[in-house]
């Protein structure tokens, strides 16, 4: 199963944050906004974003639920080598596999890992607390009945840090954000052959922006999401709390389809075509909904 998942046709995803850290309010999530975005611009359907604490029982859970339910997962976070960085011994708790020394991995990291100035004493030939704590991060769930290759995967020349792929669909990245951007841009040429649009033009969006209250347009908005449906093109409307005005979108693979509706819908709502949200802001009415007088809405 795991070898079929690793080849399969990826139309859904998920994303897995791991760490105490972003449900502490330490730090911000970045990579799932990332991911969404990496996932619009190829076509994949992002299907489900969660976050959780360093928790092995927490990781066995969702990755084999995750791993199940969607084509492409990828983790971020918990794999430094530190004793709360549990996410590689939870993911080979979660499939039965055993952590395994990377030998090409700890041989890229010797190569291009730059001594800390805290280490300057540093030697790999001498079996430390230190040089323990860095081999941690090459201790990878392997499954020695497949291919190195699928389960194991160097994007670029500069990076030791390899993307570990687990059950075939599970990918796991580190949670610094310039390292999660880097690699899942790396991985990406190995994901196109694998899409529904291998050219990976992916999804397109039409942007609206229009001075009606979002109650205004909801009719028009009803008849085209049922006309364009059978198209697959979504119809969404979003108020902007405090704004003169309100976006409309159109969202769908059919570019065509979707440019030959542009001045259809711009006349119907009032508005016209924008390329960034907020780009034609003034100073006019704003829209603030009231949640204790409905007729006073303005949206």
């Amino acid at each position: 199963m795991a070898q079929e998942r690793s080849k399969r046709t990826i139309n859904t995803a998920a994303c897995l944050i791991i760490g105490d850290e972003v449900l502490g309010g330490k730090t911000v999530d970045t990579n799932s906004a990332w991911f969404a975005k990496y996932c619009f611009s190829m076509g994949i359907n992002l299907k489900r974003i969660e976050v959780i604490a360093d928790d092995e029982d927490e990781i066995i859970e969702a990755v084999r639920r995750l791993s199940d339910k969607f084509d492409f997962v990828a983790t971020s976070g918990g794999i430094g080598p530190t004793h709360d960085d549990i996410t590689y011994q939870s993911i080979a708790r979660a499939f039965n596999l055993p952590l395994v020394l990377h030998e090409p991995a700890l041989e890229k990291m010797k190569k291009l890992s730059k001594p800390h100035p805290g280490q300057k004493n540093f030697s790999w030939d001498e079996d430390t607390p230190a040089r323990k704590a860095k081999m941690r991060m090459i201790e990878l769930p392997y499954d020695k009945d497949l291919p190195d290759e699928d389960q194991v995967i160097f994007v670029a020349e500069d990076l030791w840090v390899p993307i570990n792929v687990v059950n075939g669909n599970i990918h796991i990245f580190p949670g610094i954000p310039r390292l999660f951007e880097k690699m899942l841009s790396g991985l990406k040429p190995q994901l196109l052959p694998r899409l529904t649009d291998p050219e990976g033009k992916g999804v397109h969006r039409v942007l609206f922006s229009t001075p009606m209250p979002e109650s205004e347009v909801a009719g028009y908005l009803t008849e085209l999401a049922a006309k364009v449906k059978d198209r697959g093109i979504n119809v969404g409307s979003y108020p902007r709390w405090g704004k003169s005005r309100n976006t409309v979108t159109l969202v769908g693979r059919d570019k065509d389809y979707m440019e030959s509706l542009v001045a259809e819908v711009a006349e119907n709502v009032n508005g016209k075509r924008i390329q960034v949200e907020g780009e034609d802001d003034d100073e006019g009415s704003v829209c603030i909904p009231s949640t204790t007088t409905p007729s006073s809405n303005t949206c």
